[in-house]
């Protein structure tokens, strides 16, 4: 569930030129910035097209988190008021301004809170805008954003036997990982001398990371149900290691 329809836009419609160093911007200009935005985010619960007909410049890139790009006659048409059940609002954080001449770029955490039909989501978001000066006006010529990946909920899976999983797996002759069980908890050393994964439980033989990525871990078994290989589901592909046999 995402209470935006909408992402960043990386960069629109301006020329390379030569290599410049980007200035802090002036307050004023920060100040301005982070309305605008904070006004185009507070936009979309109430389906206010308005604010984004205005901000946009006509070639306006927007790219959302999954990754879709649309450009403004598509980024307006998408807003809508929520339907009833649903509601959130975006809070801006940690707001960086650089200029460079009629170029801005802010970078911020958008920090949004959903309420799901009484069920309560907190998703974060690490937003680029690039505003442009046209016509002594600052326009958002690229907004792009992507998901923070943040602690999950835990869930209480009934019936593992985390003794199953421990074991090294192999993806190449000198790529071997240690999958252990620690104080109850299932922990996968990827090198030596690496600081131990957290696997969370999801299901039966499927487990989360508890690093920056949060990738899957997915234990497969063979005909007679034993453990024989662990898939690393990343960025949309598996990571296929078989199990290094014990003695």
């Amino acid at each position: 569930m995402r209470m935006r329809t909408l992402g960043l836009l990386v960069i629109a419609g301006i020329a390379p030129g030569p290599l410049a160093f980007a200035d802090e911007a002036p307050k004023a200009l920060r100040d301005e910035l982070l309305k605008t935005t904070q006004a185009l985010v507070d936009a979309l619960p109430t389906g206010n097209k308005d604010i984004w007909e205005k901000s946009l410049t006509d070639d306006a890139v927007v790219i959302d988190e999954f990754g879709r790009i649309a450009h403004k006659a598509d980024t307006v048409a998408s807003i809508h008021p929520f339907p009833k059940g649903l509601s959130g609002s975006i809070e801006l954080r940690d707001a960086h301004v650089q200029q460079y001449g009629d170029t801005a770029v802010l970078q911020v955490e958008e920090y949004e809170r959903e309420t799901v039909f009484g069920q309560q989501f907190v998703v974060r978001y690490q937003s680029l805008l690039t505003f442009v000066k046209q016509a002594g006006a600052w326009k958002l010529a690229g907004y792009e954003d992507v998901t923070l990946p943040t602690e999950p909920p835990k869930l209480a899976v009934a019936g593992l036997a985390l003794g199953d999983y421990e074991g090294s797996y192999r993806y190449a002759p000198d790529r071997i990982w240690k999958v252990s069980v620690d104080q109850g908890e299932l922990r996968v050393v990827t090198r030596p001398g690496a600081k131990p994964n957290l696997l969370q439980p999801i299901g039966k033989d499927v487990f989360m990371g508890s690093d920056d990525e949060r990738n899957l871990f997915i234990f497969r078994r063979n005909a007679d149900s034993k453990v024989d290989a662990l898939i690393e589901r990343r960025k949309f592909n598996d990571l296929r290691l078989d199990r290094t046999p014990t003695g």
